[in-house]
């Protein structure tokens, strides 16, 4: 590994889909009437002697594993570069194109034929804009905007679980029950992590940051947006006066159990359509503007990179649950559901339980540690929660750590054990949340494993 001049480049490849592709994200498909913005596939490039590793963040809800390996043999036939160099994630934006099934949103079969060239093609691109550059890294923290979405209620209330048929520890978002809330369930991680990269003649090329808020969504159903996510790369290009070529991108961290509905304080952001995302985002810009000044620049540093598949078991229905599943499907309607009440739960989660009966018994899900100077990236292939990324942070060696969620593919949610216990809709059983209860503790001390390798490498820094 050797220690040269740095060399950076990003790219933004627009991708956004056409007037009535579906939209995936909820319980049932949407179909896209109004395009409020564009979506993209942002890459961002970085060479330092024989490493290089490229990041991409695409404006996407999902991308599995399968969807993702097609896109990294091409990429390798075309560049050279392996596994260990390439990081794909989503912003996991509830209002973007549909690649694969969730629950009842199926995917939009041209749309997903149509997005791997674009995703080859914006990694290709930030490779031909490799220029020699400098790089920072800064964290904040800004814990205004994320709450835990899973909360204690009081006694009487009664948190119906769909799978179970029982009743679950917790509430998931508790809309028209705020008044029952006895407190949230777990504390968040609220650090605004970022990459700064200007090229060495001091131009912006890009800033690569990091939040762990799920998404906004305060838009209709059926608008095509990149969420929040697309309003910061507004954003923050504006508030650094960047050129042209400049490309803000904002990757998610542990969101699993996250999100921006306040239902102790409801009143506190803005409610008409975009107005609380153009807020966040602002916000987050604003932040990250006023710590540039603090800043060591370093354009020479070691890169370092490690890779790895771990295979694990899926969470499957008894014989006698997929039995009972099977009675329920055959006496539901699918096609014709639009209001979701506990009856439609009950036969979309069964539903779920047949198809999960009949899949694979277990699942791959890569893990990645990036090491840039002294920042590491951990990459988690699934919707992991904030205990999680905490964790990782507090047993990091290196101070300067950072996780990005639904890399190299998703697997859906993977909670903690107890958390499954509870409940709650993020650990119902089905193709979103189906891995063994033990699976949250096999994937961090893997990757802290992984992370440990990587941090041997201190050659060079980034204050």
């Amino acid at each position: 590994m050797n220690t040269k001049q740095l060399l950076a480049g990003a790219s933004n490849v627009d991708i956004t889909p056409p007037i009535g592709t579906r939209i995936n994200g909820d319980f049932i498909s949407h179909y896209a009437h109004t395009i409020h913005d564009n979506l993209y596939s942002k890459a961002l490039a970085l060479k330092s002697g024989e490493e290089t590793v490229v990041m991409v963040v695409v404006d996407i809800c999902y991308m599995q594993d399968d969807f993702l390996r097609p896109i990294r043999k091409e990429i390798s036939q075309k560049t050279g570069l392996q596994d260990k160099n390439l990081l794909f994630s989503c912003t996991h934006a509830h209002s973007a194109g549909a690649i694969c099934d969730l629950l009842l949103g199926a995917a939009d079969l041209p749309y997903t034929r149509k997005l791997p060239a674009l995703i080859v093609q914006s990694v290709i691109d930030a490779l031909d804009n490799l220029v020699p550059a400098k790089i920072a890294f800064c964290s904040l923290d800004v814990p205004d905007h994320i709450l835990c979405r899973r909360y204690f209620m009081q006694d009487g209330f009664e948190p119906y679980n769909p799978v179970t048929g029982k009743l679950d520890m917790v509430k998931t978002n508790p809309f028209g029950a705020e008044d029952q809330i006895v407190g949230p369930v777990a504390k968040m991680d609220t650090e605004l992590s970022y990459l700064a990269v200007k090229s060495t003649k001091d131009q912006w090329i890009s800033l690569f940051a990091n939040y762990s808020l799920h998404y906004v969504g305060d838009f209709e159903a059926g608008t095509i947006s990149a969420d929040y996510f697309g309003e910061f790369a507004s954003q923050i290009k504006s508030i650094l006066k960047a050129g042209d070529d400049f490309v803000g991108i904002l990757s998610n961290g542990t969101s699993g159990e996250a999100n921006i509905w306040d239902f102790i304080n409801r009143d506190r952001y803005p409610k008409e359509n975009f107005k609380k995302s153009k807020l966040i985002a602002k916000d987050l810009a604003e932040k990250i503007e006023a710590s540039l000044k603090d800043l060591t620049w370093d354009n020479e540093l070691a890169l370092y990179t490690e890779y790895e598949e771990l295979f694990l078991d899926i969470r499957k229905p008894s014989q006698q649950e997929f039995e009972d599943a099977i009675k329920i499907v055959k006496d539901s309607n699918y096609e014709n559901i639009t209001l979701i009440d506990h009856d439609v739960l009950r036969r979309l989660y069964a539903r779920e339980q047949v198809l999960l009966y009949e899949g694979e018994d277990n699942e791959v899900l890569p893990v990645q540690a990036i090491k840039i100077g002294n920042v590491v990236i951990g990459a988690l292939a699934g919707e992991f929660f904030a205990e999680t990324g905490l964790w990782l942070k507090e047993n990091s060696p290196v101070k300067n750590y950072f996780s990005i969620g639904l890399a190299n593919g998703c697997v859906g949610y993977v909670p903690p054990a107890h958390e499954i216990e509870r409940g709650g809709y993020e650990t119902w059983r089905c193709r979103t949340s189906k891995l063994d209860k033990g699976s949250e503790v096999i994937v961090r001390e893997k990757l802290m494993n992984i992370i440990n390798k990587v941090a041997l490498y201190k050659k060079n820094s980034i204050n």
